[in-house]
């Protein structure tokens, strides 16, 4: 009998877990800040997770407090810290196991390290710095509660590789003493494969033992990385695993760190060089899309109000807006780090425009970011495209980043301009082209949709010869290829698969051609190969955009490719895309194009780009513009009241048949907007604090077109509580 009411206690208690977890397992993960601040009434953004960033102690509170104090205010909690830099100067100073680690920086050929702060090197990673991650910040983590986990940047600059450590670490994995990178093409490509390794080997241990030590006390750990995009970290000359973690099963998905900062990073578009922020933000997104997509792990996207550079708010209205817009083009992601350091959005004063005064976010662009924050925690993921042609790729590899630095035999990439000698002709022109990730062939999703795929090893180069027995098979099986590039780059011939073990390739694409059967002689070319066709343009890409004028042979080859070879219809152009999400609305129009017509929505529509929340009968994007949109027409749930959009976050609504209610929330010192769908005009509306206080100061308009109510008063992270009655 004692072991029959044991037995009972066990599974109960298992019974009981199992619903805990299934309850944890049930909450929403859809939207997250980070910070590095304790709850603060100024900051209560409201998403479902606060990343808790760094564990070093404050003044008078732990890291274990200061994880606390987010979750007594509902938060779930998460964590994140850097993997290649860092607040740790118990390690880098001593502190930890009595030896300065100063020395463990990454070095410049000049001999001077590279800091992200004082006493924070960026770091080349050896057995100390991961065992320190292990032991002094993931154990510590896991033991104070939280699950998730989120590795920062690991991020090896290009111009380093000089550190003693570093050619210790080179003698290891090659086998033969370093060699300075400056020297050649070869030493550089070499350098850069090393500093991809000690990246991907430290997440991987510290990512192996975060899962086995939460195992250790029957929890189950997540670990995200959190980087920027490919295309970022090429054009910016650094080095990261990127899309190899994807392969880790120590690794759970991304953040995509994409914001204003990363996407104003000038290019060349035809013969001028500038900023293009939401082309570039497009394209970032884009390669994180399609590194991930095909693992099936989760993306989270991030965006920022701001940005590092002090500008000035208008600046960064604009910027965000294009930025926002281009994450939301991609329907299948729907979670999102609405923003980092809430602290330094909502608390530090930024510079007005001509002039040296500094002032906080002003109130109408907080109200606006929370009506967009908001809205990403109702935005659904959408099985529509983009409108346009969605077929035409680009192929990139995690090989971009080892060529960018420094220049040599006189061969120059301005601006990683070869990358976007491939995709800002299409994309200027309204084709919302892809990124092919080459690492992810080996997974069909990753060319299922694609029509044509644009290539050159004019700044990369292919990870493996399995890449190009992958490539002639898709196109022998109806695929087609664009070839471009002279192969005239001083990396063609370093020492790599295609010119080793018995192969004698001087260009790595000869390798490709021979499995596809054909001879290229001159300078474009065509050929049928099996059910698909490829083609040969002998030029660099670089060389489409660096010049006015210089793209139309390009695009005219890519037209035909998907017209006349891939028989998927009419590629047509325009200036525009836009993109249907549930009841939003999503549009840019493209400037740099011959067409230079707005684009209208025909409404009635909600602007979510205006803090006034305006309707609208219909809406003008001019070209260079982007446009949020609530479409009035896709409301769900017609005959149900509900707030459609706000500058705070619902909870608690009630309703019966002549009443509706519910409590708003959003950081203090800020505006709420919102617009409330009712069945009929309200006869009564009492609006109080969290006291129980009625609230006088609220504004308030009835739009009888679209049977809304307005509502603006001032914000409260304990709750503003509205009742209306009719």
């Amino acid at each position: 009998m004692k072991h029959f009411f044991s037995t009972c206690f066990l599974a109960a208690l298992s019974m009981g877990v199992l619903a805990q977890e299934k309850a944890l397992d049930s909450l929403k993960e859809k939207t997250a800040f980070q910070t590095s601040s304790p709850w603060m009434p100024e900051i209560d953004v409201r998403s479902d997770i606060a990343i808790v960033y760094g564990v070093n102690d404050r003044a008078g509170m732990t890291f274990e407090q200061r994880v606390q104090t987010w979750r007594d205010h509902g938060y779930q909690t998460n964590f994140m810290t850097g993997i290649a830099w860092g607040d740790y100067k118990d390690y880098f100073l001593g502190k930890w196991d009595g030896k300065n680690h100063l020395g463990v920086g990454q070095v410049t050929m000049k001999g001077d390290t590279i800091f992200h702060g004082k006493d924070m090197p960026y770091v080349v990673p050896d057995t100390s710095f991961i065992e320190y991650m292990k032991t002094a910040i993931v154990k510590r983590v896991i033991d104070a509660g939280i699950t998730n986990i989120f590795l920062e940047e690991p991020e090896f600059w290009a111009r380093a590789g000089y550190s003693a450590g570093f050619k210790q670490q080179w003698q290891t994995y090659y086998g033969f003493p370093w060699k300075p990178q400056d020297a050649s093409a070869e030493n550089t490509y070499l350098s850069s494969k090393l500093k991809y390794h000690l990246y991907y080997d430290a997440i991987k241990q510290v990512s192996s033992y975060a899962k086995a030590y939460g195992k250790s006390k029957g929890v189950n750990i997540k670990v995200f990385i959190a980087t920027h995009s490919l295309v970022n970290y090429s054009s910016w000359q650094i080095v990261s695993p990127e899309a190899s973690l994807a392969s880790l099963p120590g690794i759970d998905g991304y953040i995509a760190q994409v914001w204003t900062g990363t996407s104003r990073e000038p290019t060349y578009f035809n013969g001028l060089q500038k900023e293009r922020v939401f082309e570039n933000a497009y394209l970032e997104y884009g390669s994180m899309v399609s590194m991930t997509a095909p693992t099936g792990r989760k993306m989270f996207f991030l965006t920022d109000p701001i940005e590092d550079r002090e500008k000035d708010w208008a600046d960064y209205k604009r910027n965000y807006q294009a930025t926002f817009t281009a994450k939301l083009l991609y329907p299948t992601v729907s979670d999102y780090e609405v923003m980092p350091w809430p602290e330094r959005i909502y608390t530090h004063p930024y510079k007005v425009a001509g002039s040296n005064e500094k002032i906080l976010i002003p109130q109408y662009y907080s109200t606006q970011m929370q009506i967009m924050v908001n809205a990403l925690n109702s935005m659904p993921p959408s099985a529509n495209k983009v409108t346009g042609v969605n077929g035409i790729g680009v192929l990139m590899s995690n090989t971009l980043m080892f060529q960018r630095f420094p220049t040599h035999n006189g061969y120059d990439d301005p601006q990683f301009s070869n990358f976007y000698g491939q995709t800002l002709p299409l994309l200027k022109r309204g084709v919302p082209v892809q990124t092919v990730h080459m690492e992810n062939l080996q997974y069909t999703a990753s060319l299922k949709n694609i029509k044509v795929l644009v290539m050159s090893y004019a700044n990369m180069k292919p990870v493996s010869a399995v890449i190009h027995q992958q490539l002639a098979a898709w196109v022998k099986q109806g695929g087609v290829l664009v070839y471009c590039g002279r192969d005239d780059d001083p990396y063609q011939s370093v020492m790599e698969w295609w010119d080793t073990k018995g192969n004698k390739y001087t260009a790595p694409s000869q390798h490709l051609f021979k499995l596809l059967g054909i001879n290229p002689t001159k300078p474009e070319q065509h050929f049928k190969v099996g059910k698909g066709a490829f083609y040969v343009m002998r030029q660099n890409p670089k060389e489409y955009v660096l010049t006015t004028g210089k793209d139309s042979a390009y695009v005219n080859t890519v037209k035909q490719a998907y017209e006349k070879d891939a028989h998927a219809g009419l590629l047509s152009f325009k200036n525009s895309l836009y993109l249907e999400r549930g009841p939003y609305d999503i549009i840019s129009v493209l400037d740099e194009n011959i067409d230079s017509k707005p684009y209208t929505v025909k409404g009635p529509v909600i602007d979510l780009f205006d803090p006034q929340l305006p309707v609208l009968a219909s809406k003008v994007v001019n070209p260079g513009e982007q446009s949020l949109l609530y479409d009035l027409a896709r409301v769900p749930n017609k005959n149900t009241p509900q707030v459609l959009t706000s500058a705070s976050r619902i909870y608690q609504e009630a309703i019966t048949a002549n009443s509706y209610s519910f409590i708003a929330k959003s950081p203090v010192k800020t505006l709420n907007s919102a617009r409330v769908l009712l069945p009929t005009q309200p006869k009564e509306m009492i609006v109080t604090d969290s006291k129980g206080q009625v609230i006088t100061d609220v504004k308030t308009t009835w739009d009888t077109s679209s049977n809304t109510l307005y509502l603006g008063f001032a914000n409260s992270p304990d709750g503003i509580k509205v009742d209306l009655r009719w």
